[in-house]
């Protein structure tokens, strides 16, 4: 059945072209995914705060590099973006930051992100959702980008308000975690909000 509403993003475009490194603040860079990667993502899904949040687990380097092949390769599908966030002089990886479940009809995602242990405190989380929102929303035209996390992640909820996501409410019971059900804090942006000058001196645990 045909739209009467133009699709705010076209199809194809991020297919039809290479995924960008996006420019970044604070000595940091927001790079694609490369296999060399596995072992530092190895390492942070054996923290015990990555896996309250992110109630994942990661068995072996080998599975990791399976991980990082479909987070490259998502990006062609148009579904997920994946980015790496790594340190620009030594490319120590530092952090990761995706829009995951994205819809170009509607110019629509979701921004994920974590940090490595070792990284936190340095503002890697706030440098790369400022960083990846500009690029959405400024540079590709996404109209909306949401950001959820447990009501219990303060830290998460933190870096939402440094980096302009206004709360919009409770989704209650909503995600499940090793521990039981979550209640989650919805927050988002659209386009005509503001960016508000980000304070890079705390990051995120996971």
């Amino acid at each position: 059945m045909p739209s009467l509403i133009p699709d705010v993003i076209p199809t194809g475009t991020f297919a039809a072209r290479e995924q960008p490194t996006l420019p970044v603040a604070s000595g940091l860079r927001v790079r694609p995914w490369e296999p060399k990667d596995a072992p530092a993502v190895f390492t942070a899904f054996q923290d015990p705060v990555m896996q309250q949040w992110h109630a994942r687990v990661a068995h072996s380097e080998d599975e990791v590099r399976d991980w990082i092949e479909e987070w490259r390769t998502s990006w062609h599908g148009e579904r997920h973006a994946f980015w790496a966030v790594a340190d620009a002089e030594s490319d120590e990886i530092a952090g990761r930051i995706a829009l995951r479940g994205i819809t170009l009809a509607d110019g629509a995602a979701e921004i994920a992100y974590w940090t490595m242990p070792a990284a936190r405190g340095r503002g890697v989380a706030p440098t790369a959702v400022t960083a990846l929102c500009r690029w959405a929303l400024d540079d590709i035209g996404f109209h909306r980008i949401e950001l959820l996390h447990a009501t219990g992640n303060n830290a998460s909820c933190r870096v939402a308000d440094k980096t302009g996501f206004l709360l919009e409410g409770t989704k209650r019971s909503a995600l499940l975690h090793p521990d039981g059900w979550h209640d989650m804090h919805l927050h988002a942006r659209v386009g005509a909000d503001p960016t508000p000058p980000v304070n890079y001196g705390e990051s995120m645990p996971g």
